[in-house]
């Protein structure tokens, strides 16, 4: 089978790069060729003799808008002139004008924007503008883009919820669960005092941008008051971020550590009792999952795309993300009893278990397989009206 993956980047150390990095993968590993239309690709792919690397600069372009727009149009021009030597083509989102077989689905603009933490709301300036415009085209776009294409594949139970909201049919919908590696984020010790942590108390990890309301520190910082017997460690840029100032005028300075932005995820993992993330708004995040994996029991919410991963046997899924005492409830009911946060531990590492990147490189290429042997959804080689550019006047991504 000749493969054409449209996607911005195709490496380790990106949350879509890293899906599309291991998809191209297992494509290789099966024998099938491999058209990769992207800016950044892995070394180890891009030498190898089954990888066809079209590359789209757009380095030096200076916004993420202009970026999208100039990769949009280059890769559409390609795509037109090639079509015909390709048998499947996998793209996220917006990302190109032309429709693709198969349109794996990262997140929904629409629904962010309805989001009541959307950066436009919190943001009453230029940024929050630029920030609602960007919004509000992906919007309108991707939904041309999911009809167009055969199959949607969905990150999460959410996604794939949020996309049967704005029209996509149930029926052409699928549920790939992004993955983890099981090796980097395992369960172990760590030594904490290397680590700029404290040694000999229970402790709770928050990790992602904690510049805005999204995430929903505030929330757990009230909780944390309720919660004497609990640190928490947060990972994420302090710089600009209100929730230093919120914890010591609750009186936390003593219990919550800001350890600013790490590298070192894994390692902390290994050195904390549990994690802690009801964000406000998530399609599907790769942390929760990299708790999982690190043996960690999770209190989350709904709004948090994967928490569906998260059972009675490994964690707490909040039905409000706003819910403070609720979240005091969930963090208490842990930390009073040992024995249950071991056996939570155990079960999550399981859980994760079930969702190791190759299983999820696997099931992406199974589908490819599946559709380019069934003649109903084989695209056709003249460019018939599902496989036409999109007539959008530039481009837009699938995620921002």
């Amino acid at each position: 089978m000749k493969l054409c993956i449209v996607t911005h980047k195709v490496k380790k150390g990106d949350g879509q790069g890293r899906v599309n990095y291991e998809v191209a993968k297992e494509a290789i590993r099966r024998g099938h060729h491999l058209t990769l239309l992207a800016s950044e690709v892995a070394p180890e792919l891009k030498d190898n003799n089954q990888v066809n690397w079209i590359k789209i600069p757009v380095k030096g372009y200076p916004t993420e808008f202009v970026r999208n727009f100039i990769f949009a149009q280059k890769s559409a021009d390609w795509l037109r002139k090639h079509r015909s030597d390709i048998d499947l083509v996998k793209v996220n989102g917006a990302i190109n004008l032309a429709a693709a077989d198969v349109n794996a689905v990262h997140f929904v603009h629409s629904s962010w924007l309805r989001s009541p933490v959307h950066i436009s709301r919190n943001r009453r300036d230029l940024y929050g503008f630029y920030q609602w415009l960007f919004t509000a085209f992906n919007a309108r776009w991707e939904k041309q883009a999911f009809q167009k294409a055969q199959v949607v594949v969905a990150v999460s139970e959410k996604v794939a919820q949020e996309l049967v909201n704005i029209g996509v049919p149930r029926s052409r919908i699928r549920v790939i669960v992004n993955g983890v590696d099981l090796e980097e984020f395992t369960p172990g010790e760590s030594n904490r005092q290397k680590l700029g942590l404290p040694e000999n108390v229970t402790l709770a990890l928050f990790a992602g941008d904690i510049r805005t309301p999204r995430k929903n520190l505030d929330t757990v910082l009230h909780a944390l008051v309720k919660v004497p017997n609990l640190h928490l460690a947060v990972v994420g840029h302090i710089e600009g971020s209100p929730f230093p100032q919120l914890a010591a005028s609750l009186g936390l300075s003593d219990r919550v550590h800001f350890v600013g932005f790490r590298r070192d995820i894994p390692e902390i993992m290994r050195s904390v009792d549990l994690f802690i993330f009801p964000s406000r708004y998530e399609a599907c995040s790769l942390v929760l999952l990299e708790a999982l994996s690190s043996g960690l029991p999770v209190i989350t919410a709904t709004a948090t795309g994967g928490a569906e991963l998260v059972t009675p046997e490994c964690g707490i899924v909040l039905t409000d993300s706003n819910d403070i005492e609720a979240l005091a409830v969930a963090m208490m009911s842990l930390v009073s009893v040992d024995m249950l946060m071991q056996q939570m531990s155990q079960a999550a590492r399981s859980v994760a278990e079930q969702h190791s990147w190759t299983t999820m490189a696997q099931t992406y290429v199974d589908l490819f397989e599946e559709l380019s042997k069934n003649a109903e959804h084989r695209s056709d080689t003249d460019l018939s009206p599902s496989t036409r550019p999109l007539t959008l006047p530039f481009g837009v991504t699938g995620a921002n």
